[in-house]
């Protein structure tokens, strides 16, 4: 981080605090235009371990049964960024009863009390949206049986809040952060009595920020599917939050809604869950399905790439490929290796997957999430696709860098099934060598055939290869073939070691194949995954092998037996098709 970062950082949290603190001076909104309707969608589980005293977040488990949320010291700046955020109100609200009640006024007024006059570190744009979005939501769940003087202390802190987010909206990083922020200012704005002048600002400003962040075919920078359901779910919100007043949408803001809609239906598997990219999850379940219900928007195929991503979608199997360069710059900070990395899920079942984000696990655990090797795709000599900056002065900040330029794909019609076809030169510069990769799924989802090419593509890849070659002592170069598999998956290596069958507990059986070219083997792996308190193992198929020539090919399937056809078609014939 340069100087003049340094400074910058300093004078924003300088602005944030000055503004929380001015914001004092505001007086208690009158109360409600009209009463809100709670449109967050919490989880039963997770409300019940709060209720009694297990907190959750960022991947730390306190217990404190008999302490309040706000006394409670943050292990961790994440575990910190969780509970101001206020998400978890949302899970006690779907617990709703008395005790659940009583929890959420508790730790609500206790919040007002240790950090309402502007102490904190919620005191950011994100946050404070994020948080005002959760106390409208869930008002009439926190108000019940709460007094004149509470109500009032209730009704000041949100009127404080929501002016301190029409001064300092602008501070949060232009995302999703800046959608938050934007999001509560302007439902807080329609909401509270008093303060709807200023929620045509934020909505102008709202306008703005899909235009210059949402492009044309529905996706942002960062490239993670996750956020994009994020600021999907916020639009449809503040959609939402306009209809009840008899308002209409802006138009930005509805085209942004029209263009997001099928882009997520296209980054949805089979089972309803999202494909894991870039630090992205599977999703809050059921929000997805609330905010494409809620926005309107009607079905519809979307073509080519969505956001970057290429689908293969045949009779309930599901498969979806990383086929565009990596996000750049500051939108890299997330980022993953996984360019020409996939995710299959037959069903209601995940088979291949990524490990996915290790951000909750510590720094290691991040950084090796975002390496290539945790992502079911080719891993040539040890390397990634794109290798990792040295990390932000100060944060766990590592932007992506040396990550493939170019990644050219096709899709076409093939005798049997849909094909796509990509490529990407994240290996060029060292090894001399572009990594090609073709999926055929076949018409009844049953098989999916794969192939791995690498090849030096011009005279001065080919002299590039060689000095590599020079380098190994004409060993070759090593790659292997990664194919992780979903915790729920038994997989074992069949006798002779030419085959890998993997149950799924849907009963299916699938088997994985090659053609002779490397050495197959099961190995252990991880299934990172948000909200809990360690990774979970799994295994992973491997297929190693050492890169000789100009050209090496690589082919393998992975294929349903046939002998479980019909029990897997009762075990799915009452599931809905989230396709």
């Amino acid at each position: 981080m340069s100087n003049s970062d340094s400074m910058t950082s300093r004078w924003t949290r300088f602005q944030n605090r000055l503004y929380a603190w001015l914001s004092q001076r505001r007086k208690a909104a009158a109360g409600f235009v009209k009463e809100p309707e709670p449109r967050t969608v919490g989880s039963f589980a997770r409300g019940r371990q709060l209720v009694a005293g297990n907190l959750l977040f960022a991947g730390f488990l306190v217990e404190a049964q008999d302490t309040g949320l706000w006394d409670v010291t943050a292990p961790s700046a994440g575990f910190d960024h969780e509970r101001h955020g206020f998400t978890w109100l949302d899970d006690l609200a779907a617990v709703g009863d008395m005790r659940a009640r009583d929890k959420a006024q508790r730790w609500v007024w206790g919040w007002i009390e240790a950090h309402g006059r502007g102490q904190g570190p919620g005191w950011v744009p994100d946050l404070t949206g994020r948080r005002v979005m959760r106390w409208i939501n869930h008002a009439s769940f926190l108000l019940r049986g709460m007094d004149e003087k509470q109500s009032q202390l209730f009704f000041r802190s949100l009127a404080q809040q929501t002016w301190f987010l029409s001064k300092r909206w602008k501070a949060a990083t232009p995302g999703l952060p800046r959608f938050e922020a934007l999001a509560g200012l302007v439902q807080a704005g329609l909401a509270l009595q008093g303060l709807e002048q200023l929620a045509d600002p934020a909505l102008r400003a709202l306008a703005r920020e899909c235009d210059s962040q949402i492009d044309a075919q529905g996706g942002i920078p960062t490239r993670n599917p996750e956020e994009l359901l994020e600021v999907f779910t916020l639009l449809a919100w503040t959609s939402a939050a306009l209809s009840d007043l008899g308002r209409g949408t802006p138009g930005a803001q509805a085209n942004a809604i029209k263009r997001i809609a099928p882009a997520l239906r296209s980054l949805r598997h089979t089972d309803g869950g999202l494909a894991r990219f870039h630090g992205g999850g599977r999703g809050v379940e059921g929000r997805l399905d609330q905010a494409l219900a809620q926005s309107g928007v009607k079905p519809q195929r979307a073509k080519g790439l969505s956001m970057g991503f290429g689908r293969l979608y045949a009779a309930r199997t599901s498969v979806i490929i990383d086929a565009a360069t990596p996000p750049k710059g500051a939108n890299s900070y997330n980022a993953h290796a996984s360019t020409l990395a996939f995710e299959l899920t037959s069903g209601r079942r995940p088979l291949v997957v990524n490990c996915g984000s290790g951000e909750t696990f510590g720094v290691e655990w991040r950084r090796a999430g975002r390496a290539t090797p945790s992502h079911s795709t080719l891993c040539l000599d040890g390397y990634s696709s794109a290798r990792l900056a040295d990390p932000v002065p100060g944060t766990e900040k590592e932007a992506l860098m040396d990550a493939p330029r170019e990644v050219p794909n096709e899709f076409e019609e093939a005798f049997e099934g849909a094909r796509f076809m990509a490529g990407h030169d994240g290996y060029a510069k060292v090894f001399g060598l572009t990594h090609a990769r073709t999926f055929e799924l076949r018409f009844d989802g049953r098989e999916l055939t794969g192939e791995d090419i690498l090849l030096a593509t011009s005279d001065k890849a080919k002299r590039q290869f060689d000095r590599a070659m020079d380098a190994s002592g004409l060993k070759g170069l090593g790659f292997d073939i990664r194919f992780h598999l979903h915790p729920d998956v038994d997989a074992a290596l069949d006798l002779g070691g030419a085959a890998v069958s993997m149950a799924l507990k849907s009963g299916e059986i699938w088997v994985f194949r090659h053609d002779g070219v490397g050495k197959l083997g099961v190995e252990p792996s991880v299934y990172l995954e948000k909200g809990r308190l360690k990774p979970r193992a799994t295994k992973q198929i491997v297929l190693s092998g050492r890169a000789m020539e100009y050209a090496t090919r690589i082919r393998w399937t992975l294929s349903k037996a046939q002998d479980t056809a019909y029990a897997v078609r009762d075990v799915h014939r009452d599931e809905p098709d989230f396709d």
